[in-house]
């Protein structure tokens, strides 16, 4: 997966801030979807990478409790891990134990649980 995750940022546009970032949803059934930041003048029109490979997964139809794990990799050769509007993300759509890859381009992975990065979750039940 790590290859991949490298392969994935030539596809990243990001001429900002030059902080490519990749990302690959599994799904439970073994389908990936991948996806990459991209940049916007305007700072809040971008996407980062997780969300996009979520997103593209939700596109093809699948739902939440479909994701298996996630893998994260950004371009600095430390390990990256999702920025808080991503954990949102992840926190509704996958479940607790599912597992986050954090990965560097030099190898080193660094494994969390949903529930450990988001360990105070808004959801649904904050809105009733």
């Amino acid at each position: 997966m790590i290859e991949k995750l490298i392969e994935l940022h030539k596809n990243s546009y990001s001429p900002y801030s030059h902080y490519a970032v990749s990302a690959i949803a599994v799904m439970k059934d073994g389908q990936t979807f991948q996806g990459v930041n991209v940049e916007n003048a305007a700072y809040g029109a971008s996407i980062c990478a997780e969300r996009s490979a979520i997103l593209s997964a939700i596109s093809h139809g699948y739902k939440k409790g479909a994701f298996k794990e996630l893998y994260v990799m950004v371009n600095s050769g430390k390990i990256g891990m999702p920025c808080f509007q991503c954990r949102q993300v992840i926190s509704e759509l996958f479940d607790k134990n599912c597992i986050i890859h954090c990965c560097s381009t030099k190898g080193e992975i660094k494994d969390y649980t949903v529930d450990q990065i988001c360990p105070y979750p808004f959801g649904e039940d904050d809105l009733k």
